[in-house]
């Protein structure tokens, strides 16, 4: 069972933040999260994350990201089988394909990934730019104003 329910109230004294409304509420209803593979957000300190996929048996060319309009998209690929005559008794490690998205905040890059040991590790860092840092900005009085 659905609940509807509205944000609107959260937004009245805020200007520009329209964006995070559709983003909790795309949330909220979110029926397509399978749960694989299952993954980690870390923030490592203010301005270094890092998302960690467990990609059991996937290899590097198994593996693309890319990063478009803010949001970063890992898609795995399995392999064709390999041509040995195997036949398996339990098969517990899944090998199957799988997409995952994650909407970066502003200012989020990624700055690299890594697969080791069946764990894909994507480093992100903030870099906030200079005219979007805090200011203080200082008051000007009168006596300012006339000389």
């Amino acid at each position: 069972m659905a609940t509807a329910f509205s944000l609107a109230p959260l937004f009245r004294n805020s200007v520009g933040f329209d964006r995070f409304n559709d983003l909790f509420e795309s949330a909220a209803r979110n029926e397509t999260t399978s749960g694989y593979p299952p993954y980690n957000v870390e923030r490592h300190t203010d301005d270094h994350y890092r998302i960690v996929i467990a990609a059991a048996g996937m290899q590097e060319q198994d593996l693309e990201l890319q990063v478009e309009k803010g949001v970063l998209t890992v898609i795995g690929n399995k392999r064709e089988q390999e041509a040995e005559n195997v036949t398996y008794l339990h098969q517990g490690i899944a090998r199957r394909e799988f997409k995952l998205s994650f909407r970066l905040a502003d200012n989020i890059e990624v700055k690299g990934a890594d697969l080791s040991h069946g764990l894909l590790n994507i480093d992100l860092v903030r870099n906030v730019p200079e005219e979007a840092k805090p200011k203080r900005i200082p008051l000007n009085s009168q006596k300012a104003l006339e000389n």
